[in-house]
């Protein structure tokens, strides 16, 4: 897989927990947003998206194409929203867990990769044995 070009916000993690959407319209606009995120993704990869689509094509064992990937990366394009499991595929042919971090803290929940989940469990037998 090609190297891609990491963002300044790339490496940074918090692990302050995030809040849930609750309050009215707190995912309005959301469809931009996501919109805004793929293009972040696309921008920031050294691939040609043709190669991208083509990766995101086997892995979902569906036709992604150069042309559906413009539109998913376009506010202005609303008839054209990228699905959960394209996203998904995207984040998964990029290595950008970054931005679905980001995207996922909007609404409480955040990103694990890899073995960072036995950190996350360590922190949670910590957290019993206290408790005990």
């Amino acid at each position: 897989m090609a190297k891609t070009r990491a963002s300044a916000d790339q490496f940074a993690f918090t692990f302050d927990a995030p809040q849930p959407a609750t309050l009215p319209a707190a995912l309005a606009g959301v469809d931009a947003r996501v919109a805004r995120t793929v293009a972040e993704v696309l921008k920031n990869d050294d691939r040609d998206r043709l190669v991208i689509a083509a990766a995101m094509s086997v892995l979902l064992d569906e036709e992604v194409s150069k042309a559906m990937l413009d539109a998913y990366a376009s506010p202005a394009r609303d008839g054209h929203n990228i699905s959960f499991a394209r996203m998904l595929a995207l984040i998964a042919v990029t290595n950008r867990f970054d931005l679905l971090d980001r995207e996922l803290r909007a609404i409480g929940a955040a990103v694990l990769v890899g073995e960072e989940i036995y950190t996350a469990e360590i922190g949670h037998i910590d957290s019993e044995i206290e408790k005990l």
